[in-house]
């Protein structure tokens, strides 16, 4: 691994220069691996608690209600999907508490899918490590407190109407100050800031609500940066490619930190490495400096050999399903060995058997999530394309159905031909239907594209949730109790969320 450059070293033009002509020369031997192999520095050393369940309402009827009231003054504001492209407000609003997100270390989360899940990764390996931990994740399955988490668990709901009222002096001037109010997710991350420091926390994870420049998430200076897939989602507002959209998610990469980049489209490792040669800073990449070495499906998960930064981390169970969970695996385990200082300051690799333990006590509600048995039903919140995609791969190697049916709910703005194109060679049939939030897409205009895909004799429409659970619930009994029937209900968090509580999740 090289040095630092100190102040005298070169100039960053100058480093960009060098970039542009190791992409110029890579390119003319193989134009596939150009990116990877001019990056900037690399790197590569030589040689948890539980996680809680999904939170129900409150069972005290006065904080039931104080949740509520809160819940009710938040959705006045400007939901996720409405954005006036700037981190002014909620500088401003960090400004005026205090500036609570300097008070403690972090790391970083963006990119396209796996984001929660390999927060919540990193979130178990500190924590098994001793440090107490804030995590900041987003959207929630069932419960608003979910976002925010302390030691491994969301808060609770009296807490949560505590940071409110204790930020709500503060947001209101705030939104006295500003062209227009502070939006829903403004809020709700200035809350976590305030938690974390409150708390104190060690170490706070946060994951990005879109994009990484202007995320309200970005007035945090991590130490190390984490990069997960990237691909097509919320194009309206990030660009219409993968080289487009990393553009938007380098915001969270700065000054000297450390990148830990999971495998990316080309274009995409292109941008984010030319970001990280601008700013100083180290890269670690899947496939390069860290990887998964093999992995076995197991019972109730899968078995991983892992390749960190300090070398090889063997027989690692991880209690979640699919490919790609152990590809998010590796992200979080060279996250966490570059915020101890693996590859940099220390050689040896992180105790094994913590790390172990840290893995073996993960939890992803709605992630490829076992939620009834007889016939089983699976939840998991795939709502684009590369997230569908992933979902079929996983169910087909963890449970081998013979008569799978799905369940899709998905939001109006999301591709959906292409979600359900993925779904198609999984689905033996499709209950189409529609969630309870204003964005879900209607259940007749996704049945009509559903036709197009499956045909129409392997199409039911339900427009009411729980009809459509029934309506598949019966489909994948229909071969008999033992023929291996099972039900896959995703297309939206918001559609998981809500399937989880029908089914008596929460």
């Amino acid at each position: 691994m090289s040095e630092r450059p100190d102040s005298t070293g070169p100039d960053p033009d100058d480093a960009f220069d060098e970039f542009e002509e190791l992409v110029e020369e890579e390119t003319r031997r193989d134009p596939d691996l150009a990116v990877i192999e001019a990056g900037s520095r690399t790197l590569r050393a030589q040689g948890g608690p539980p996680q809680a369940d999904v939170p129900a309402r409150p069972a005290d009827p006065e904080v039931d209600k104080a949740l509520r009231e809160v819940e009710a003054e938040l959705a006045t504001r400007w939901g996720e999907t409405k954005l006036e492209p700037s981190v002014d407000r909620i500088a401003a609003l960090m400004d005026v508490l205090g500036e609570p997100q300097r008070s403690y270390p972090s790391i970083h989360i963006t990119g396209t899918n796996g984001k929660t899940s390999t927060a919540r990764m990193i979130e178990a390996l500190l924590g098994a490590f001793d440090l107490r931990t804030g995590r900041y994740t987003s959207p929630h399955v069932q419960s608003v407190t979910e976002r925010i988490s302390l030691d491994g668990a969301p808060v609770s709901a009296e807490r949560f109407v505590e940071t409110y009222q204790d930020v709500k002096p503060y947001v209101e001037m705030v939104d006295a100050a500003q062209e227009y109010r502070l939006s829903f997710f403004e809020v709700l991350t200035g809350m976590a800031y305030a938690a974390f420091a409150d708390a104190p926390v060690d170490v706070a994870v946060v994951e990005v609500g879109m994009g990484g420049t202007w995320d309200a998430t970005n007035v945090i200076d991590a130490g190390v940066a984490v990069v997960t897939p990237i691909d097509l989602d919320h194009t309206d507002r990030l660009g219409g490619s993968p080289g487009e959209i990393a553009g938007e998610k380098a915001g969270v990469i700065k000054p000297q930190a450390t990148v830990v980049m999971a495998q990316q489209p080309v274009d995409a490792a292109q941008v984010l490495l030319k970001k990280a040669v601008e700013l100083d800073a180290t890269v670690a990449r899947e496939g390069l400096e860290f990887g998964v070495l093999d992995r076995q499906v197991a019972v109730g998960g899968q078995l991983m050999t892992l390749r960190g930064l300090g070398g090889e981390y063997t027989e690692v169970f991880l209690p979640l399903h699919g490919a790609h969970q152990a590809h998010n695996a590796a992200v979080a385990l060279a996250a966490v060995e570059a915020f101890f200082g693996v590859g940099a300051q220390r050689a040896e690799p992180l105790d094994i058997d913590t790390v172990r333990r840290a893995f073996a006590s993960v939890a992803s509600p709605g992630r490829m999530e076992v939620v009834r048995r007889s016939p089983t039903v699976v939840l998991d919140a795939a709502h684009n394309p590369a997230g569908a995609r992933a979902a079929a791969a996983a169910i087909g190697e963890a449970f081998q159905f013979s008569n799978l049916v799905g369940v899709v709910g998905a939001s109006g703005d999301k591709n959906v031909r292409e979600l359900l194109e993925a779904f198609e060679p999984v689905f033996a049939e499709v209950v189409v239907t529609q969630n309870s939030s204003h964005r879900a897409m209607d259940a007749d205009a996704l049945a009509a594209i559903a036709v197009e895909v499956f045909g129409e004799e392997r199409v039911q429409v339900e427009p009411r949730l729980p009809d459509a659970l029934e309506a598949a619930i019966t489909l994948a009994e229909e071969e008999g109790e033992f023929a291996g029937g099972g039900v896959l209900v995703t297309g939206s968090v918001i559609t998981v969320g809500e399937a989880r509580l029908l089914l008596g999740k929460g």
